[in-house]
């Protein structure tokens, strides 16, 4: 019989054998199963997974433990693999379609964020609580994720899905705290049984097409609910805002309505809420639609952050309290309203958490407070612009990033102050004077310059334009935008614009500019510039053929100016010119046949060359605003993503279909066109302009162009606007012209054509007598001047025989009468001297 000793000596043995075992697996961190599992997993995540960041260790020897690999969360006491982050991977395959049995090691597995194109099933994984598929292309919804019914967060944003919501699987995850719906294109009404998901705590469901009313019941049920998003959708009908009185835990609410048939009642019944907002965004509705006032519940919110009310037609005065109650306040936005009176403020109070104010589009009238930099000395974005402000511009704006004042009243002369933080400044439509900037300002920082439209004169100052100084203007490395448009600016085109690397619109246009340019390309940096307009002023001498050195050139105005000689060749270099316009020049010679070669409307990238972001940092902290924890990574409305930055779209005008047009940011991709119009153009139509099958239009008018409008015009199968009046052509017009669907503008009037109008069909049956007036030869409807079976069945002599016809008549006029006179004067002295009888017998 075995000892006791030894029997117990055996069980401790084993007991020990089996914690070292234990601590060996705790050692290494993760179980060998899982591990086999994320080296599956990876394997078929990416076309080469030895190069890839996710699933791999993040160094320092730990290859082995899992656990600390890119991607993976453990559970701290077993060691099982709690979570998983596969999204938004750049590695990741094309297509990948994830198998079920990948997952199957993973039987503890809570978080799951994935990227997938076409996602399978995902099955056995009953201790799910977080599942992240946003930003994926899924054509439908995995029918298993409906049986996932621990699932505390699903998120669907970003997946381009559409139709109604399965509501069947839908209705069974009553158990969600988070749900993102957004970015999708989701239809029907709101489902009734989002009513059961009483432990719901956000709610995200901006842009989509939700239709029909907001329910009135569901949140009073919801108590749970901190976030809540419905913007960009179809709603309609009149949501009551008392309806959320008693959520006591709302902290965010965005509702943006796009202007549709919402209507938005914060009045009615009175009410008192039991929440303290952080976020309220309620843009573009149609807000309290009889009385147009302001949300009297504002009054009782204290810890509000954020405030957007723009777009919603609110009147009376500007609401100075809120800024006044809300001590943290960081962004107001309250553009495009009727607000009015003056601005004015504490100046006891002092407010450092404020960043941005946009009061813009309201009816605000009276002088911009000298102290505004006091009471918010933090301040980066401030908009006033198209107001009534009226007075001068304080001489101290503080730290701003970001200054539009456009559209106002204001006047005098501009301070010199600090614009050293500058990098958006736009002053336009008001009625400044004097110098543009005052001489040693400091702008080394600005990204956009807008000074359009006022009263500044004389020259570009020599300090700030001509010399290189420190803390010059011609020094800002980062100049992306010049608008010194529309004022009284004179002298030369300021040399040193050269310095500007990062130009890339320039619009020096309507004002007194004098001289040529320059006989090198040293005006501006030519790799980056994109517009150069320098219309109307009162340039000379040649265009120079340094034009092709702006390989990125897609606008270039001159017109208006005194500019002569031949349009040179290398402007058909310019492979991504989009517009040009040589008109009401001294231009003359023969239009080049190169320039077939440019590619007027190719379209060679998705990038938008028109539009420029600045850079900057985020201005507010999401983690200040929501203190649960959001699983979804949510972005708070009117925080997280808003950033010190202006949407910058250039805009350019260009005549076309006989007026004046503007044009603006993306629409800019898709315009081209040519006017050479008002010059003293020569010779010959190049029959290769037929080629610019992309050309949208083409003005000619006004030249001294001769002989017969090319057939290939017929080839311009995108042109809306043809101008080929007032010059010297002849011949008939291509019938095949008719085929040019889209052509909305045509005239021909004042030339030398003959023959019959094309046939009246599609757009040409549109055109009336004025498009063919001033050509005596042309027959046909529109005109009254009704065609000859000679003249519709034959062709017009040539030019040549109508000289030698012409030839002939004079040349019989000249010698008929003398021979008519002779012989008339030879009958009477006949007659005289031969008796009647004799005359007779002789004849």
């Amino acid at each position: 019989m075995e000892h006791p000793l030894t029997k117990c000596t055996r069980m401790f043995f084993l007991l020990g054998m089996v914690m070292i075992e234990l601590q060996s697996y705790g050692s290494l961190g993760c179980w060998e199963d899982e591990r086999a599992g994320l080296i599956k997993l990876k394997d078929a995540l990416f076309d080469d997974p030895i190069g890839s960041s996710v699933l791999s260790s993040r160094g320092g020897g730990e290859e082995r433990d899992c656990c600390k690999w890119e991607g993976v969360v453990c559970d701290n006491a077993t060691k099982r693999v709690s979570g998983l982050s596969l999204s938004y991977a750049s590695e990741f395959r094309n297509l990948w379609s994830p198998e079920a049995s990948l997952f199957a090691p993973f039987q503890e597995l809570q978080n799951l964020s994935l990227a997938s194109d076409s996602l399978t099933e995902l099955t056995n994984l009953t201790n799910l609580e977080m599942l992240h598929l946003g930003g994926n292309v899924l054509m439908e919804i995995p029918s298993s994720i409906w049986d996932l019914t621990s699932l505390k967060a699903l998120s669907l944003s970003g997946n381009g899905l559409n139709g109604l919501l399965p509501l069947r699987g839908f209705c069974k995850l009553v158990n969600l705290q988070e749900l993102d719906l957004s970015d999708n294109g989701f239809e029907g009404n709101l489902p009734s049984c989002l009513m059961n998901f009483t432990s719901l705590r956000l709610l995200e469901l901006s842009n989509n097409k939700f239709e029909g009313a907001i329910p009135s019941n569901l949140f009073p049920v919801l108590k749970s609910l901190e976030f809540v998003s419905l913007s960009h959708n179809l709603f309609e009908g009149t949501f009551s805002f008392s309806s959320l009185a008693n959520n006591s835990k709302l902290e965010v609410f965005e509702l943006v309505c796009d202007n549709n048939g919402l209507k938005v009642d914060t009045e009615n019944p009175p009410w008192t809420p039991l929440f303290q907002l952080k976020v309220f965004r309620l843009s573009n509705c149609k807000l309290n639609d009889k009385s147009r006032v302001l949300p009297s519940f504002l009054l009782n919110q204290f810890e509000l952050r954020t405030i957007d009310l723009s777009h919603n037609s609110i009147s009376g005065m500007i609401p100075m309290w809120l800024v006044a109650n809300n001590t943290r306040l960081e962004f107001l936005e309250l553009a495009n309203n009727s607000l009015t009176d003056p601005l004015t403020l504490d100046l006891n109070s002092t407010h450092l958490g404020m960043y941005w104010i946009d009061i813009s589009s309201n009816h605000i009238q009276g002088e911009l407070p000298s102290l505004i930099s006091s009471a918010f000395p933090n301040l980066k974005y401030l908009n006033l612009s198209s107001n009534s402000f009226q007075g001068s511009i304080p001489p101290s704006l503080g730290d701003l990033k970001v200054l539009d004042l456009s559209n106002n009243n204001f006047s005098g002369q501009l301070p010199f102050t600090d614009y050293a933080s500058l990098m958006y400044l736009k002053l336009s439509n008001n009625c400044l004077q004097g110098q543009p900037l005052p001489s040693k300002s400091n702008v080394t920082n600005l990204f956009a310059l807008f000074l359009d439209s006022n009263s500044f004169s004389g020259e570009i100052p020599r300090g700030i334009m001509n010399r290189p100084i420190p803390s010059g203007f011609c020094k800002s490395k980062e100049l992306n935008f010049l608008d010194l448009s529309e004022n009284n600016l004179s002298g030369g085109v300021p040399s040193c614009l050269k310095n500007l690397s990062s130009l890339r619109f320039l619009h020096l246009q309507r004002n007194e500019f004098r001289g040529p340019l320059p006989n090198s390309p040293s005006l501006v940096s030519a790799s980056s510039l994109v517009t150069f307009d320098v219309r109307d002023n009162k340039l000379q001498g040649k265009i120079p053929g340094w034009i092709n050195s702006f390989s990125n050139l897609r606008v270039l105005l001159l017109g208006a100016n005194s500019f002569e000689g031949p349009i040179p060749p290398q402007l058909c270099d310019l492979g991504n010119i989009r517009i040009i316009d040589l008109s009401h020049n001294e231009l003359s010679g023969p239009i080049p046949s190169c320039l077939h070669g440019i590619k007027l409307g190719d379209r060679k990238s998705f990038d938008d060359p028109f539009r420029a972001e600045m850079e900057g940092s985020s201005v507010f902290d999401p983690s200040r605003y929501y203190s649960y924890e959001n699983q979804l990574g949510v972005d708070q409305p009117g925080t997280l993503g808003i950033i010190i930055e202006t949407d910058l779209k250039e805009e350019v005008q260009f005549i076309t279909k006989s007026r004046l047009e503007t044009y603006k940011g993306n629409i800019l991709q898709f315009m081209s066109g040519i006017d050479l119009s008002l010059n003293k153009l020569t010779g010959p139509v190049p029959h290769e302009i037929g080629y610019l099958s992309d050309i949208h239009a083409l003005n000619l008018s006004h030249n001294h162009l001769i002989g017969q409008i090319p057939e290939s015009f017929s080839n311009l199968s995108q042109i809306e606007s043809l101008d080929l009046s007032r010059n010297s052509l002849s011949g008939q017009i291509p019938p095949k012209l008719v085929e040019l669907n889209y052509l909305s503008v045509f005239t021909v009037a004042y030339n030398n054509l003959s023959g019959r109008t094309p046939d009246r069909k599609a757009q040409f049956a549109t055109f009336d007598e004025h498009s063919y007036e001033g050509n005596s030869l042309l027959c046909g409807v529109p005109l009254e001047r009704r065609c000859t079976t000679n003249e519709e069945m034959s062709p017009p002599p040539h030019p040549s025989h109508a000289v030698q016809d012409d030839t002939f008549k004079v040349a019989f006029l000249s010698t008929f009468w003398p021979t008519y006179a002779v012989a008339f004067v030879g009958i009477i002295v006949i007659l005289y001297f031969c008796p009647y009888h004799e005359f007779l017998i002789s004849v």
